[in-house]
């Protein structure tokens, strides 16, 4: 008797856990559509890598120093690590020195701390050109 009134107990107790839950999924997309419409175009072919795209985009009027999701594109060249776009960037006019709008960081404080070393080294050498002219 005591085992069929500890089997029911446990029975319902998985019921009532598995009526309540939701599924993972539908958070995890909700999350992920909400990111990807903060950020523009311009802002997401830099995270990706893609230097054509990101060159056109500039050639036809894309603005280097424009915010997208609080980061403007330096920022994301930076947390990336993609140097070829970050020195693309710097050649058009972007602003090493701006600070992100969420957090009050710079590129060269993304690049640290995503450890990428390599963007890091570039935005300190610009820095100390800049500041000798």
């Amino acid at each position: 008797m005591k085992k069929t009134i500890i089997t029911t107990a446990l029975a319902l107790c998985v019921a009532v856990f598995s009526v309540n839950a939701t599924p993972a999924t539908s958070t995890i997309e909700n999350s992920t559509s909400e990111y990807f419409f903060k950020v523009n175009s311009f802002c997401v072919s830099i995270a990706k890598g893609d230097f054509d795209t990101v060159q056109k985009l500039i050639e036809r009027g894309a603005d280097v120093n424009e915010r997208s999701n609080g980061m403007t594109p330096a920022m994301y060249a930076a947390k990336f690590n993609r140097t070829e776009i970050l020195n693309l960037l710097i050649s058009k006019g972007a602003n090493l020195k701006l600070r992100c709008s969420n957090k009050s960081y710079t590129a060269a404080k993304y690049a640290e701390l995503h450890g990428a070393d390599d963007a890091a080294t570039i935005i300190k050498e610009t820095l100390k050109k800049k500041k000798k002219k």
